[in-house]
């Protein structure tokens, strides 16, 4: 199939891009890389009287500090993280994360905003940017907001933006230099997406704790008993606290999706425990 005829707009800047996504009235799509909505537009899916192109948006492809936090434009694409493009981002989790996302043909194109608007349970950065503790800016021609990344995802495929609103950035706190993390995912195959996932986050400087499986029904869910036990202990969980705080992260998960949860967060917290994973 091919897409329903729509009319092509490419801005010259965020103002003019927020503008016509407000002219559009609900009839206008934004899109970046094109690795989600190019496919929905085909199948026609979705049918927008406009698409605005914004990967080119000079606002939304810097990645800056600014204080304690990390602000990563939303054009900017899994590849260029990946390849340390960005020199904030190098040796952090979000280049780990960045190089296992699906193949290097949408790493290439895909970009962090894409992803996170798209909102698929499965994809790598709804779940890394929850573990995080980052913030999603939003941005629409009346101003920005910030949402905290563990409530924009409201189920699947469905987020806190609104009309006329498209995402600006994702802003990433700076790790303490003792921080640790891990981040891993069960596929069928390479690049395919996530049949169960896990990140953590231990980050004593700042008092953190955060443990997140992913690959759910809807938005990824939080195991605050069990990262506190590990924050307490300093020690990886054994295998029935594991499996007690996925029942209850996870209730509707048959004993075989359970038993693949219950591993990614041992192999995660596996990783957490090396020393390499150290911030």
């Amino acid at each position: 199939m091919k897409a329903a005829n729509f009319e092509y707009r490419r801005p010259a800047t965020l103002a003019e891009a927020l503008r016509l996504l407000a002219e559009g009235q609900g009839q206008a799509k934004p899109i970046g890389g094109g690795q989600s909505l190019g496919p929905m537009l085909n199948l026609r899916l979705t049918r927008p009287k406009q698409v605005i192109d914004i990967a080119a948006l000079p606002e939304l492809r810097q990645v800056r500090e600014e204080g304690a936090w990390i602000r990563v434009g939303a054009a900017v694409t899994h590849a260029e993280i990946e390849d340390g493009t960005h020199a904030l981002l190098r040796g952090t989790p979000m280049q780990s994360v960045a190089g296992g996302i699906a193949y290097r043909a949408i790493r290439n194109r895909g970009t962090v905003g894409g992803s996170l608007a798209h909102a698929d349970p499965a994809a790598d950065w709804v779940l890394t940017a929850s573990a995080l503790g980052a913030e999603v800016e939003i941005a629409a021609a009346a101003g920005t907001r910030r949402v905290a990344a563990d409530r924009f995802m409201h189920g699947a495929y469905t987020t806190a933006l609104g009309e006329g609103e498209l995402i600006a950035a994702l802003w990433v706190p700076r790790l303490g230099a003792s921080a640790r993390w891990g981040y891993f995912k069960f596929c069928r195959k390479t690049g395919e997406f996530a049949e169960a996932s896990c990140a953590a986050l231990f980050d004593a400087e700042r008092k953190v704790a955060r443990i997140v499986i992913g690959a759910l029904d809807s938005a990824p869910q939080a195991l605050p008993s069990l990262a506190a036990q590990v924050a307490r202990s300093g020690e990886k969980p054994v295998r029935p606290a594991i499996e007690a705080a996925v029942k209850v992260a996870a209730p509707g998960k048959d004993a075989v999706d359970r038993k693949l949860l219950v591993a990614a967060v041992e192999r995660c917290l596996g990783q957490v425990f090396m020393p390499e994973h150290a911030e």
